[in-house]
């Protein structure tokens, strides 16, 4: 335990902005920390960087030119694209051989959109088999002087967790040998008064022990949303850094690997942009066990599917990449979209959008499929789950008014796509079950016309080929499973499978995600067919804290989300089985996730559940067996730092003098607001003035006025001299 909490003996610089101890023994622990007000202003001084906006009509900014692609993306271009339009055209021939000559109307609705499911599971299937053609990656050797910016930004957080994260980090970057030009940079968007006031009281103890730089700021506008927050840093402290890893507050990459990113693009001075492969942790639920399991074992054959064809016009995930902070300067100052939120307003996917825009200037944007040790939380359960997935579906279908925006690379172009179709294939997908059940319903309940002509002199016969249909259907659901089955080979092959329990249990493991994601999915093709249908409606999703850690549903919950699930799976099922019950064979695990829905969510989010999966040896990932050092030191620093943070609320502030100086620490030095962004501030100080103790105070101030209090250090003298 004493090597988790205490940094490494390994000698290098100390940092000059925290001049705190470095140093803890077991013994010691963090009680012998000095609890002084922290040496060192909050922020380093400002290093301004114009980051201009974008112009999507305009020229694009001239970055260097690096635009001819590989050989070996060429050919997984070809691959996977072709093959995917193989695939198309195959399935468009047998299924109008299917239905022969005289296709009718709904016959051909359904061509339609059998067409666009049987391209979209064969092009998943292709995808992968393009991985073939992935380049050899390397981490050159040589001098790097670059200077590292490892940037968070957190928005009402669990502080404890993203702090424990950034510790175990900080001693990470020590070990390595990154500490004399890698600092951390919180960005905080928080707007609660308790949120803000435990994570700048978590975010002092940080500084206390990080042996490297830790600096924050806390914006008083969040415009912009994440992607406003990061670019206000590159604009007033972006001529500071050379490079920046940004994180997101549930994830985080280890030293060793963010030295090997910022090795690569110090080699490569055409790189802008490298984006790691994060694998999930930390599940408990069955839900966030089965989601981190299908991304640990099929994850790496996707992403290395996805490099090879994307070359050096690669995606951006927001999180757990390294970013030259020049060219993200130059070419990412996103501006607000014309017309009111769905389609208007803030870009929500930003990052995407921010990939595209690197690489329209000419900068490498690269996926480095062989880098392991970049993790991230998953959502728990669920509907936890459906909660972010609403805003993912706003953002990606925002791209339709920017895929056509001038200079966009072609793969740039088909990211937009593929992001808007992870969504759209929900209601694709829905439709063509409702057509086929009319095709059904009008074979049925109406008589066929033989001679539709009037001077005819043999019948017209229906013709419908149910062997042929039978082997589409098979077609297509082996392009679901068969990648599935070729990555489960391939741990087989490598220490992966040895390291999930081995190749017994990891086939077992495989077929319990396979059913409990065949479960799954017809709600979650129905959920986000109502998120389709919200957004067109015009309804914004918000911006809302994401849920990072769940708890199990309770049943009137899980039974007002399901109901509408549960009446279209058993309505469904009563009319089959009286009209057509062969229909039921080929619809029962569709209707099974309907009906059984309220069941499936509410286990799948049992923490119960979970432990009893892993007892079994069911859905274990190697990070499980054996936890990486980096996240065993973040859970025994969050404990540690959770149990120091002030849990009764802003009263506390009245009462401690060494919280009030660490909280005042953490406030700009010479604020400078315009009377309207200071009004909040006038009125508390006005309350403050009048109150006869600080509980009194306390139920005087609104929540904004708290906030305004926490944030000036005038406002906290004041309120600590009212009598308790």
């Amino acid at each position: 335990m004493s090597d988790m909490i205490a940094t490494s003996s390994q000698p290098g610089p100390r940092p000059a902005s925290q001049g705190r101890p470095l140093l803890l023994s077991a013994e010691e622990g963090w009680e012998a920390l000095d609890l002084s007000l922290p040496e060192g202003p909050a922020t380093p001084p400002e290093a301004p960087l114009d980051m201009p906006e974008q112009d999507f009509r305009g020229r694009p900014p001239l970055g260097p030119d690096s635009r001819w692609p590989s050989l070996g993306t060429i050919a997984a271009r070809l691959v996977a694209f072709g093959g995917a339009a193989a695939i198309a055209w195959v399935g468009w021939r047998q299924m109008i051989l299917t239905f022969g000559s005289n296709v009718t109307w709904l016959q051909s609705v359904l061509l339609v959109l059998f067409a666009l499911t049987f391209t979209w599971v064969g092009f998943s299937f292709t995808s992968m088999v393009s991985g073939l053609f992935a380049r050899r990656l390397r981490t050159p050797d040589g001098p790097n002087e670059a200077k590292i910016a490892v940037v968070m930004p957190v928005y009402h957080e669990d502080a404890a967790a993203t702090t424990g994260l950034l510790a175990a980090l900080a001693r990470d970057l020590y070990r390595v040998g990154l500490a004399d030009r890698a600092e951390i940079f919180v960005l905080s968007d928080s707007r609660e008064p308790r949120a803000v006031f435990e994570e700048m009281a978590a975010i002092s103890r940080l500084r206390d022990i990080s042996p490297v730089p830790v600096w924050y700021r806390r914006r008083s506008s969040n415009k912009g949303r994440k992607a406003g927050n990061v670019g206000e840093f590159v604009r007033r402290w972006g001529g500071r850094y050379d490079q920046m890893v940004v994180l997101d507050a549930d994830s985080v990459v280890g030293a060793a690997t963010i030295r090997t990113l910022s090795a690569r693009m110090n080699a490569d001075p055409a790189i802008g942009l490298i984006q790691t492969m994060p694998m999930l942790v930390g599940g408990q639920t069955i839900f966030a066990r089965l989601t981190q399991f299908a991304g640990r074992i099929y994850g790496p054959a996707v992403a290395r599917g996805v490099a090879a064809w994307s070359g050096d016009s690669g995606n951006f995930w927001g999180h757990n990449a390294i970013i030259r902070v020049e060219a993200f300067a130059q070419c990412c100052g996103l501006p607000e979209l014309p017309g009111k939120p769905p389609f208007g307003g803030t870009i929500l996917s930003h990052d995407f959008v921010e990939a595209a825009l690197l690489r329209r200037a000419g900068w490498k944007v690269r996926l480095d499929h062989d880098l392991r040790q970049s993790f991230e939380g998953c959502p728990p359960t669920l509907l936890d789950m459906a909660v972010r997935e609403r805003r993912w579906a706003q953002g990606n279908l925002q791209h339709a008014r920017l895929i056509f925006s001038r200079g966009f690379a072609w793969i740039s172009r088909a990211h937009f796509v593929i992001g808007m179709l992870g969504f759209l294939m929900s209601p694709i997908w829905l439709m063509m079950i409702l057509v086929g059940l009319a095709l059904s319903a009008n074979v049925l309940l109406s008589r066929p016309d033989y001679f539709p002509q009037t001077y005819q002199l043999f019948p017209t016969w229906p013709i419908f080929d149910p062997v042929r249909m039978l082997w589409l259907f098979v077609a297509a659901m082996s392009f679901l499973l068969v990648p599935k089955f070729i990555a489960i080979f391939r741990a087989w092959l490598r220490p992966l499978a040895k390291d999930s329990g081995g190749n017994v249990r990891l086939l077992a493991s495989a077929m319990f995600e396979i059913v409990l994601s065949a479960l799954i999915a017809p709600v979650q093709m129905l959920i986000q067919t109502r998120q389709i249908i919200e957004i067109l409606r015009g309804r914004d999703s918000g911006w809302e804290a994401q849920v990072r850690a769940g708890q199990v549903p309770p049943w009137h919950v899980v039974l007002r989300r399901h109901a509408l699930h549960v009446a279209l799976g058993g309505a469904t099922l009563l009319v089959l089985a009286f009209l057509a019950p062969w229909q039921l064979v080929w619809l029962s695990p569709i209707l099974a996730g309907l009906i059984l829905s309220p069941l499936t969510s509410r286990w799948s989010a049992s923490p119960v559940f979970g432990r009893w999966a892993r007892r079994q040896g069911l859905l274990v990932t190697p990070e499980e067996r054996e936890a990486p050092e980096l996240l065993t030191a973040a859970n025994a620093l969050d404990f540690r730092i959770a149990g120091m943070l002030p849990r009764a609320g802003l009263d506390v502030l009245g009462r401690d003098p060494a919280l009030r100086a660490r909280i005042a620490a953490l406030l700009p030095e010479n604020p400078r607001a315009p009377i309207e962004e200071r009004l909040d501030a006038i009125s508390a100080e006005a309350k403050i003035r009048h109150a006869g103790s600080q509980e009194q105070a306390l139920r005087f101030l609104s929540p904004a006025e708290q906030l305004a209090v926490i944030e000036n250090r005038a406002l906290i003298e004041a309120f600590s001299k009212l009598p308790q």
